[in-house]
């Protein structure tokens, strides 16, 4: 319950945002919490939320997995030997770096990617 406490903040910020499916569980002193924000702007304060509350985002304590409603982006399953910039290369229109924003759920350091992550290309724009 402590680590649902820390992140009280963020679970309420949810709620008001009004987060669909919003589901919180603490498990092994990790709190996830997953769900479906109506924005990609509530997405982005929840994730700004997150850094305020774990500034370098290390404890390791929080799962925070929230799609956008109606995200069109595709999928990819990384492979042996991936890179985020390769990736960004085999999809036009999008950079690593936009690869690394729309998966800082999955992805704790875009130069440690692992094989079997699942992450989300973003549509181009």
């Amino acid at each position: 319950m402590a680590t649902t406490e820390k992140y009280q903040a963020l679970i309420d910020m949810a709620r008001q945002g009004g987060v669909e499916n919003l589901d919180t569980r603490e498990e092994n002193n990790v709190l996830y919490l997953t769900g479906t924000a109506p924005t990609s702007e509530l997405k982005q304060q929840l994730w700004d939320e997150y850094g305020r509350l774990d500034p370098d985002m290390r404890a390791g304590d929080l799962i925070l997995n929230i799609d956008v409603a109606g995200d069109s982006g595709q999928y990819y399953t990384i492979e042996r030997g991936d890179t985020l910039s390769g990736i960004a290369a085999r999809h036009s229109g999008i950079s690593w770096q936009q690869i690394y924003e729309a998966n800082r759920d999955v992805i704790k350091d875009p130069d440690k990617i692992y094989p079997g992550q699942k992450i989300r290309i973003p549509s181009e724009g």
